[in-house]
């Protein structure tokens, strides 16, 4: 196969999961502002309110390492229709529960709904699968942009949201997991339709590799390649540990404002500004990891949260400049050290255990953020949200350690070499 088959099938993947991501990103996020309020409504108890997003977080990490498996077996496209379909099931579930006022239903459907997250994340793989080396990362970053569009005016639709369950007859909070299904089902479609030919596929015949399931456990391919390279290993940290910092803040702050009176489309706006620094400035991190190195970007990353930790733990309740800034510095940290971490996590994992790595690095990612998203709940009922602010300052310095272990990764003006 030729240079030019090769750079064309690279430009339709990124296409293609260009437009998924934004459309999916719309599904995932429009129901991010009110899913802890959505948990306290059902269970009565703020010390709950924190469970559906955890459970969210929890179902991505397994998914991660489930979807993972099937990619391995059956390529990226597979991956993804999959991962976005169970997602759509799951915001559907999430409205039953909401209808029925049932706690063990939305804690099912929001579980589901982290494939679709699972999904999202693997994306940034998929792109990396046929990406010249110099450019690798900015290919990651690229359609981890992808996903600003749905994710930045997600939850701004949680007014009209609303109006829909109203007009639908079903609890206000339900609404946005309602037009969250939609989305998703959407990005499915536009995957299924699209993601051909396979670029992990691809990727493994231009290798000579065979295109079947490699042999083994998925697990223990990932576990393999994570011993015999400890940088791969510290990648794999600052993924997890970056990741745990965001979503234990980001769960609680719609309780903090809105103890103080702030109004629905007020937390909205908020959530939306972080949503814009996670992923709108994510080409200028794949262009920093690309010329500086994985490092420095990573250490950049732990920098921007640590200020972002800051301005959220001395904000009030209510809504505040502080609470404004504060979550978009943790949006914009978590960027940086997560494109990064997975341009090193890409880098360093071995071709026949690709997507184990990777799913299995994702699902460290969910599981140490499902970790920390439960504790944050407990944290904030007792103690209040600037000590949860200071408890995820802690957990940075995984980010830190993963930047000082983490090689730079290669420079832009390389040799270009197609990222097989």
């Amino acid at each position: 196969m030729s240079t030019i088959d090769v750079a064309a099938i690279h430009r339709r993947t990124l296409a293609t999961l260009v437009v998924a991501q934004a459309v999916g990103g719309l599904g995932i996020t429009i129901g991010v502002a009110t899913a802890s309020l959505l948990a306290r409504e059902v269970s009565g108890s703020e010390g709950q309110a924190g469970l559906a997003q955890t459970s969210q977080v929890l179902g991505a990490a397994a998914a991660s390492y489930l979807l993972a498996r099937v990619m391995a077996r059956r390529g990226r496209r597979m991956g993804q229709v999959t991962g976005l379909s169970v997602g759509a099931a799951g915001a559907a579930l999430c409205v039953v529960a909401g209808v029925v006022g049932s706690m063990l239903l939305l804690l099912v459907g929001a579980l589901l709904l982290g494939s679709t997250t699972a999904a999202n994340a693997a994306a940034r793989y998929a792109a990396t699968d046929l990406a010249p080396e110099r450019t690798r990362a900015r290919s990651l970053a690229l359609v981890v942009w992808a996903t600003t569009l749905g994710a930045v005016v997600g939850p701004n639709l949680t007014g009209p949201a609303t109006q829909l369950a109203a007009w639908l007859g079903i609890p206000e909070l339900t609404g946005p997991f309602a037009l969250a299904s939609i989305g998703m089902a959407l990005a499915a479609l536009v995957v299924a339709v699209a993601l051909r030919p396979d670029p992990l596929l691809i990727a493994r015949e231009l290798a000579g590799a065979d295109t079947a399931e490699p042999e083994g456990t998925s697990w223990g391919r990932a576990v393999a390649a994570f011993r015999a390279d400890r940088a791969l290993a510290a990648a794999a940290l600052g993924l997890a540990s970056a990741h745990a910092v965001m979503v234990s803040v980001m769960i609680m702050t719609p309780l903090h404002m809105e103890h103080g009176g702030a109004e629905l489309g007020v937390i909205g706006f908020v959530i939306s500004g972080h949503v814009l620094g996670m992923f709108a400035f994510a080409p200028v991190m794949g262009w920093l990891s690309d010329r500086w190195g994985r490092s420095p970007v990573l250490l950049l990353g732990a920098g921007l949260q640590l200020a972002g930790l800051l301005f959220a733990g001395i904000s009030p309740e209510g809504s505040s400049w502080q609470i404004t800034t504060g979550l978009f510095l943790l949006g914009l940290g978590w960027s940086a050290a997560t494109v990064a971490a997975s341009a090193a996590v890409a880098d360093l994992a071995p071709l026949a255990a690709r997507p184990d790595v990777q799913g299995v690095s994702d699902m460290g990612m969910g599981l140490a953020a499902a970790a920390a998203g439960a504790l944050s709940g407990v944290i904030v009922a007792g103690w209040g949200y600037s000590v949860l602010s200071g408890f995820a300052a802690v957990l940075c310095g995984g980010v830190v350690l993963a930047g000082v272990a983490t090689p730079h990764g290669r420079a832009a003006g390389e040799t270009e070499k197609v990222g097989v």
